[in-house]
Order: structure tokens, then sequence, then C-alpha cells
């Protein structure tokens, strides 16, 4: 496993995110989504988000990032959903006549937390501390 660092902490802060779009309106595809992408990895810079893996059905994005404990993920996700709604509505301009209202997003979104061992393995390992 490998830790990222800054000067004074050692972290390792992977998230799963899934954000639908308004009403699930099947507005995806390829090009779509290579676009929204490219507006995550571009907007993400600037939240110390690094984006590992992306995929997406007609209605929805599956996102794999990383963080930086500073990152204010909320803010990020929001600033994220604003600008790639403006931006892919702007370029691909059929995909209004997809949507409800032009509302791209569902305001909801679902954010996991990933890590490299099992909870139960950690609990053990913290109630196993001091036992030497």
């Amino acid at each position: 496993m490998i830790l990222d660092t800054n000067t004074h902490s050692v972290f390792l802060l992977n998230y799963h995110l899934i954000m639908v779009t308004k009403y699930r309106r099947e507005v995806f595809d390829n090009e779509i989504s290579n676009a929204a992408k490219a507006i995550f990895e571009r907007i993400g810079t600037s939240y110390k988000i690094e984006l590992l893996e992306w995929n997406h059905d007609k209605d929805h994005v599956h996102v794999l990032f990383k963080a930086h404990p500073k990152t204010e993920i909320s803010k990020f996700i929001n600033a994220y959903k604003s600008a790639s709604s403006r931006l892919l509505k702007k370029g691909y301009p059929s995909i209004k006549d997809k949507l409800w209202e032009s509302k791209f997003w569902s305001q909801s979104f679902c954010l996991i937390t990933t890590g490299g061992a099992p909870l139960e393995v950690i609990k053990q390992y913290i109630i196993n501390q001091g036992e030497s």
C-alpha cells in the first residue's frame, strides 16, 4: 500500500462517488461521459483531488478518487456538479431535450470511503493495541 504524504501527515483517502442525473434521465454516452470526466479532472486539481477510475451508465457515473486531508469534499462535489452541468449543456445542446427543467444532476449523491483493510481487521487491530 502506497501512502500519500504532505509536510505534517501521512494519509490514504480514497472515495467512491456515485452521481445520478435528475430524475435518472438517460443522458450519458461515451462522448458525454468523457467530457464529464475531463471536467472532473480539471476541477479536481484545485481541490487536490486525483481521479483514479471513472465509468458511467446511461443515468449515472461512478468515480473513484483520492483526496487530501484538507479537501472539503462536499464543496468540491457541489462545484463539480454546477460547472459540469453548465459546461455539458453548453457543449452538448441535445442534452437539454432529455432533462427536466434544465436540471442535470440530482441534488443527492452517494459518497463511500474506501480502504485497504476491512473494518473488522482495523477494529481488531485497535482492540489488540498494548497487548504484547
